[in-house]
């Protein structure tokens, strides 16, 4: 097991050193940095049912919360690289402005279509907001104390995912849904004049060359990949020329980003980094969990509102049992890597638990217990929160500090892969699935893609209609549960190949 080494002079000065006072208000801005990420994340989830029922579209639905994701995946490599190369702190108010200004178009969107592409604009500045918020805390907190920090960070997520859904269904039922996304104004202000109050500019300015080829072949890449999953089988037959061209041309895509970063002097994402076992183990890792927790998570609340029949308030607590299992296992997890400096165990339990609370889930009915649904979703919140902290705090011990901001959005911008691609493919399954019980001859309102309807609407169906649509909504949404527990079976698989480098404790992460 490789120990950490001692910082040389030049490291420690161009990174300068913080008052445990300024460390605390740092730590404190990037919490609210990314509670408003997290807020978005958790209220839009909630109200999707409402918003379908007001703009129509349900075809669209994944959309809402695909093209956010898509645009911060493109941004993330971007923001790792530009703040790596010009400082953190300048790219921290470009994406926290972009942020607010799709938070404020959505806000006022009358359609479908400007709502995501306002949610894309959104996109592009929540790129900025995981990755920067994370890579910063590599520069004021040492490797061993960072799974401590991470561990809070994953707390502050749970908290979000609290008081997102709550304060979701409370706008949706006494103003309307537009407000979820205006609440983000307030909460990024606050969040983005703390941090610029207490994070230091490093006053180094050296001239660079940005790898935007390499930028743009990553960018067309990862837009084919995402298109032709939310297409196929939805918009588009699988086979269909449209499907099989944009999966052609994200391969092409994708070969040329590798060719082109060989011969980068600044690529956006060193490909040498993939010759290290911690950084491509955890880069696997974080497409799983992406998949896993967005592509499954996303779909909860079509299944409360819908087959249950419950108010977007009530299906928003009715998700508290995963936040508290995230809760407390992150901070458990934290804890237990600032004590001890190791994390390989922590994944491998993690993902278990997940696989394990996923299976029970693709068993739900409309006529399942509260009691039962809390216990099977509280299995999958204990899995993710051992595994979130875990990711980011071995990656940032391993590299070099030069490449803690690029190391951190490739991290991140695995994840978001993987929850675009799983968002987009279970969206894509689950309604082709409705409209194969419409065919059938389900009572279902619009049949399969068509189908949009709110909880207010349906309350006011005869109640056999009711319990058809209850039923062809479980039918829908069970294999996605399904193969959300084969995701985390694979990524366990992976874990148990993790190497195990000692936490440091002490500024410098490892050479490069």
């Amino acid at each position: 097991m490789t120990e950490p080494q001692t910082p040389s002079p030049q490291s420690q000065a161009a990174f300068p050193e913080y008052e445990p006072r300024i460390v605390r208000m740092i730590i404190l801005s990037i919490g609210l940095l990314l509670m408003l990420a997290a807020l978005d994340q958790t209220i839009v989830s909630t109200a999707l049912p409402t918003i379908v029922a007001d703009l129509g579209g349900l075809e669209h639905l994944s959309w809402v919360v695909t093209a956010y994701i898509l645009a911060s995946t493109i941004a993330a490599p971007l923001y790792g690289k530009l703040g790596d190369l010009y400082g953190r702190r300048n790219m921290v108010f470009t994406s926290v402005g972009l942020f607010l200004v799709g938070s404020a178009l959505c806000g006022a969107a009358n359609s479908m279509t400007w709502l995501i592409l306002s949610r894309a604009i959104q996109g592009l500045g929540g790129g900025g907001l995981f990755v920067l918020a994370l890579s910063v805390i590599g520069d004021v907190i040492p490797p061993k104390d960072r799974g401590k920090v991470q561990g809070v960070f994953a707390a502050t997520f749970s908290i979000a995912a609290v008081i997102g859904p709550l304060i979701g269904g409370l706008f949706v039922e006494v103003f309307t849904w537009h407000w979820i996304f205006y609440i983000n104004v307030p909460v990024g202000l606050a969040a983005v004049l703390m941090f610029g109050t207490a994070f230091k500019a490093t006053g180094k300015r050296v001239t660079h060359k940005i790898d935007w080829a390499g930028a743009a072949a990553l960018t067309v890449a990862l837009a084919s990949l995402t298109l032709a999953t939310s297409l196929g089988g939805a918009t588009y037959p699988w086979g269909s020329v449209q499907v099989i061209g944009l999966a052609v041309l994200a391969v092409v895509a994708a070969l040329a980003f590798l060719a082109i970063e060989r011969r980068a002097d600044e690529p956006v994402i060193p490909l040498g980094l993939f010759r290290m076992n911690v950084f491509w183990v955890t880069s696997v890792l974080s497409t799983v969990v992406g998949a896993a927790m967005l592509g499954g998570v996303t779909f909860l609340p079509i299944f409360l509102q819908i087959a249950k029949g419950v108010s977007p308030t009530l299906s928003g607590l009715m998700l508290l049992p995963m936040t508290a299992g995230i809760l407390f296992s992150s901070l458990a997890a934290g804890r237990f890597m600032s004590s001890t400096g190791r994390y390989k165990a922590l994944p491998i339990l993690g993902l278990g638990l997940v696989a394990a609370g996923y299976l029970l889930l693709s068993g739900i009915t409309p006529a399942t217990s509260t009691l039962s649904f809390s216990l099977r979703l509280s299995v999958v919140g204990l899995g993710m929160g051992a595994i979130f902290p875990v990711l980011t705090t071995s990656v940032q011990n391993a590299v070099a500090r030069s490449q803690i901001g690029t190391a951190t959005a490739a991290g991140l911008m695995f994840r978001q892969v993987g929850g675009s691609v799983a968002v987009a493919g279970f969206g894509a399954l689950f309604a082709a699935r409705l409209a194969g019980d419409a065919a059938a001859g389900g009572a279902i309102p619009g049949g399969g893609a068509g189908f949009e309807i709110g909880p207010r609407t349906l309350a006011a169906l005869p109640e056999a209609t009711q319990a058809a649509i209850g039923e062809a909504v479980a039918h829908a949404i069970q294999p996605i549960f399904l193969i959300a527990a084969g995701l985390a079976l694979v990524g366990l698989a992976f874990a148990l190949v993790l190497e195990e480098i000692q936490l440091a404790s002490r500024m410098e992460p490892q050479p490069e």
